[in-house]
């Protein structure tokens, strides 16, 4: 592993000094001076004009921000939207559904994404998938013709583990099967290839884009927007334009689509290889730690590892004493991330683009202490 990787030297460049060694970012990753004074600037721009004239202002930057989704998405500029969050994207998504209320998932699925899906009065049944949690594609085209759900939903790397879903080839059987596939790609965006043919894909911003807190996207294809419910007061707006009306922190989405610019000009494909070879050296540099278990293939194309328990630790209140002796800060993910699959918290390891081998290792050493 370089420490002088010229992409890591760029991402450390841009970004205030860590208070600490961050490997975290599969919560939420550092943000850079260039998209923090460009909300600062959007903010001072209401305090001069007002907010509904900064807005307007502002929707080139806006556009580029969408456009940015879009290209990473393998979407349209047009077909993606603005909102607070993944789980706000999800809840307006399933708000404007069309269809019957049934949809099959991971057993692995998020659990605040399991709320949702029964706050808004839908049946789940489980997908098939392999010891990993990993989804059958053959098993699940079986499954899916035999009984289809009206909406297949597939997050595609989890919030509990670092797994990645084949999005694309359940977006194939999905096709063939004529079941929409939705992605939550809150983990994925950034950090794994996200180009495939689902019909819907959702995410938050502050992840592995490292833009700010309180934005996310939503991107609809055509022929699934073009069926969800328009409310009576839409006039000219299309239903998935009705989605973003609102009010919105647009500064924040000023943020975010500098985040976004600043992802595709450090090479999209370059951050998921340096993210891939920081996960595979975390894996193999924690894989003999006492007291603990890697979860994810060692050489599994993302960047996160996640640490079982093997003799009673706490994740909790190891990611507290993490912080407080040794200014390291990781995830504690308790059950509720997963309640289908998970049945022990975990520890999630999770480094960006400038973690070095050298802060792999600081944990290392900090976790065989403690143990």
């Amino acid at each position: 592993m370089n420490a002088a990787d010229p992409l890591a030297e760029r991402w450390r460049a841009a970004r205030l000094p860590p208070a600490g060694v961050h490997l975290d970012s599969a919560a939420c990753s550092r943000q850079t001076l260039a998209a923090i004074e460009a909300a600062a600037a959007h903010a001072r721009h209401e305090s001069e004009v007002g907010g509904y004239l900064a807005a307007q202002a502002a929707e080139p930057v806006l556009d580029a921000g969408r456009a940015g989704v879009a290209a990473l998405t393998g979407m349209s500029p047009a077909d993606v939207v603005f909102t607070t969050g993944s789980g706000n994207a999800l809840e307006l998504f399933l708000g404007a559904w069309p269809m019957q209320r049934t949809v099959a998932c991971l057993p692995g699925e998020y659990g605040p994404n399991l709320a949702t899906f029964a706050a808004c009065g839908f049946t789940t049944r489980a997908l098939p998938v392999d010891g990993l949690g990993r989804v059958d594609p053959d098993a699940a085209q079986t499954m899916l013709r035999a009984d289809p759900p009206a909406m297949v939903h597939l997050t595609a790397v989890g919030s509990h583990r670092g797994v990645v879903q084949p999005v694309g080839a359940l977006a194939a059987v999905c096709r063939a099967v004529g079941v929409p596939l939705v992605v939550d790609a809150a983990q994925a965006l950034g950090q794994v290839d996200c180009v495939g043919d689902a019909d819907a894909v959702y995410s938050s911003s502050r992840k592995w884009l490292a833009g700010p807190r309180g934005v996310g996207v939503l991107a609809v294809r055509p022929a699934l927007a073009d069926l969800l419910r328009t409310p009576q007061w839409a006039d000219a707006l299309s239903a998935l334009q009705c989605l973003e009306v609102g009010e919105a922190n647009i500064a924040a989405r000023v943020g975010f689509s500098v985040a976004v610019g600043e992802h595709h000009a450090a090479g999209p494909a370059d951050v998921r290889r340096r993210l891939a070879e920081l996960g595979n050296l975390a894996r193999s540099t924690l894989a003999d730690l006492p007291g603990w278990r890697v979860v994810e293939p060692a050489e599994e194309p993302t960047a996160i590892t996640t640490l079982a328990p093997t003799d009673g630790a706490d994740p909790a209140q190891v990611r507290l004493q993490l912080i407080a002796e040794h200014g390291i800060v990781t995830t504690a993910a308790g059950v509720e991330r997963a309640p289908m699959e998970l049945d022990t918290p975990v520890l999630r390891i999770a480094p960006h683009v400038d973690n070095t081998a050298e802060d792999i290792d600081a944990v290392a050493s900090a976790l065989r202490a403690m143990a």
